[in-house]
């Protein structure tokens, strides 16, 4: 497990406001909890944590008031463009306690099934795991490589790192290849030739004038 060093700074300010003043300076509000402890606010380098977050990295080492603590990365919760880090909560963890995390499920390879018209399609792209904090793992590969048509990896089949545990269904499908719908295109429909074009009728209808009929 790869832990990502992240410098920060005490927060002592709190509301939008403040918020606001730490993001144009290249910071992120976030929160500290966890083992009956009181809440702690803190600043984190915007760059470094998104520098972590491309890594898979689960646990930060957070660079504050001059020494370094490990923390989880709880949760991370993004603008309504789900594209900017806004906010972060940060776990207080014990390197022997067992969490639940979810892991990035990647997969690896080119079916078998594909040169028989099958179709590659993944399920679960998050699974949940528990163990220690130093166990996460950054990824959890997945070789589909020898999925033939009709044929699926499921929870159960994977092969965890030592002391991982999944949480989700045994029998849920990781992945899966099934044959490849076919959309049937409708043709769209040509006038014959010949044929007397319809006028495109625009606006009111007037009134047809029957006979006898005066203004």
């Amino acid at each position: 497990m790869e832990i990502a060093n992240v410098k920060g700074e005490a927060r002592t300010d709190h509301g939008r406001h403040a918020n606001d003043r730490l993001r144009r300076r290249g910071m992120l509000p976030a929160v500290i909890y966890g083992h009956g402890e009181a809440p702690e606010g803190v600043a984190l380098s915007r760059r470094d944590l998104e520098q972590a977050l491309a890594r898979l990295s689960h646990v930060i080492a957070l660079e504050c008031d001059g020494k370094a603590t490990q923390y989880l990365i709880k949760d991370v919760q993004y603008d309504h463009l789900q594209k900017d880090p806004v906010h972060v909560d940060l776990m207080r963890v014990d390197p022997n306690e067992r969490v639940h995390v979810k892991v990035t499920v990647e997969l690896k390879g080119t079916p078998a099934g594909l040169k028989a018209g099958g179709e590659l399609s993944q399920l679960i792209t998050d699974l949940d795991v528990e163990c220690r904090l130093l166990d996460i793992p950054s990824v959890i590969v997945v070789n589909v490589a020898d999925l033939e048509l009709n044929q699926a990896v499921r929870v159960r089949e994977l092969q965890l790192p030592d002391g991982v545990k999944a949480l989700a269904d045994a029998d849920a499908t990781v992945a899966q290849v099934k044959l490849k719908r076919i959309v049937a295109e409708v043709a769209p429909s040509v006038p014959v030739e010949g044929a007397p074009a319809e006028p495109e009728v625009i606006g009111r209808v007037a009134k047809e004038e029957t006979p006898g009929e005066k203004d």
